[in-house]
């Protein structure tokens, strides 16, 4: 498709760059949602619906999605997914400044689960789009885990410029950013990137081409990291989802004050994945070191949230949680990745994508309905407790587990 003859190691850059970018705009226009979401209802619950209907989509989707990929190829998929994001987010672009009060609501939150179910097939594909990109396969975990830390850093930047947009001129300019940013990986898929399609392995129609025969396929050891992670991020994978909620209690109520909170949040994130991106090779063989731990470090700076005190002290600890949930996400889609053989690497990404999406989403509405219950510190402290049983647990039992990579 492209016209322009990049090698290898420049088409992985501007992939990078160009869904960096993007991810600014996207987490500007979520947290601009976020805001008229809890300065609309004041509803925590209404606010986790944000996250969920964003993550949930995956329980139902990824399955297809990973099965299509591996079916019909990882470039087709990805470029319909990216349109597809692009109609979710015009749409919630059209929507925010044409309606007010529930109608809003609705809409706004339609648009997100528009935006869910095509970033399902989105990350799927993406995930074994990725390895062909790589001229050798110890690359792939670098360039995967490399994704990850520019991701994070859109993370970082896309709330402060949605909440400084918000404040400056209202939230219709930060959802029209959003929309706009979906059309920069388009245009690298479609016209700048060659990857090598020659190296793609398809599934065949039939049985074999099902997202349970994956599941059968892909090894004992892959199944217990799928598990795992699915079971912590249940009670450990709440902060997206309460993002507006839990810096409106910590920090301040101003649209500012949750763009400090997420960028934090995100900052945690990129530091977190720097350290996994310099030591990816080694951790990625060794699976329940790496998620028990950093579901440890998670669960424990939830307990440390639940101590009501200084914004700085709240801020550090959403800096650890950005940190331990990066690495736990990361980590789980690096496992899958190089741990599985090729012909299974799109449903492996929608199975990753099954257990820490579906178990976040469920999470955040689980911590809505305690936080209406009980109080948002006391939540906290409960799920962290929880967490920090599950992850003992199994680095008790499993931490010196080996995992052999797949060429």
């Amino acid at each position: 498709m492209s016209g322009i003859n990049l090698s290898l190691p420049q088409q992985r850059k501007v992939f990078l760059l160009a869904s960096g970018l993007s991810t600014v705009g996207s987490f500007a226009g979520l947290t601009a949602k976020g805001w008229m979401l809890m300065n609309g209802t004041n509803n925590p619950l209404v606010v986790a619906l944000q996250f969920a209907v964003l993550a949930l989509p995956s329980l139902l989707m990824s399955g297809p999605a990973g099965v299509l990929t591996d079916r019909h190829g990882c470039e087709r998929v990805l470029v319909w997914a990216q349109i597809g994001l692009l109609v979710g987010a015009l749409a919630g672009a059209i929507a925010a400044p044409l309606t007010t009060g529930s109608n809003q609501a609705t809409l706004l939150l339609l648009s997100t689960l528009m935006v869910g179910v095509a970033s399902t097939y989105e990350l799927t594909a993406r995930n074994k789009y990725c390895a062909l990109l790589v001229e050798r396969p110890e690359e792939l975990g670098p360039y995967l885990t490399a994704f990850s830390l520019v991701f994070n850093t859109g993370k970082l930047v896309g709330p402060p410029v949605g909440g400084l947009l918000v404040a400056l001129t209202g939230p219709a300019l930060a959802l029209l950013l959003d929309a706009c940013s979906y059309v920069l990986p388009i245009i690298s898929v479609v016209w700048l990137l060659q990857p090598r399609l020659d190296q793609e392995q398809r599934s065949r129609a039939g049985a074999s081409a099902t997202l349970l025969r994956a599941w059968r396929d892909c090894g004992s050891e892959l199944r217990h990291v799928l598990r795992f992670t699915a079971l912590f991020c249940l009670v450990g994978f709440f902060h997206p989802g309460l993002a507006a909620v839990m810096a409106s209690n910590f920090i301040g109520p101003s649209p500012q004050d949750l763009g400090l909170f997420t960028s934090v949040l995100a900052a945690g994130s990129i530091s977190g994945g720097v350290v996994l991106q310099r030591n990816s090779v080694w951790l990625s063989q060794r699976p329940a070191l790496l998620l028990g731990s950093s579901a440890l470090i998670t669960s424990v700076a939830q307990l440390g949230l639940s101590r009501t005190g200084h914004p700085i002290w709240s801020l550090a600890m959403a800096f650890v949680i950005g940190a331990g949930t990066a690495v736990l996400l990361s980590g789980t889609n690096l496992v899958a990745q190089v741990g599985a053989p090729q012909v299974l690497r799109g449903r492996m990404a929608g199975l990753s994508q099954i257990a820490f999406l579906g178990g976040g989403g469920l999470s955040g509405l689980l911590a809505a309905t305690m936080t209406i219950q009980w109080g948002l510190g006391p939540t906290c402290g409960l799920l962290g407790a929880i967490g920090v049983a599950i992850a003992v647990l199994e680095l008790m039992r499993r931490g010196g587990s080996r995992l052999a990579l797949v060429n």
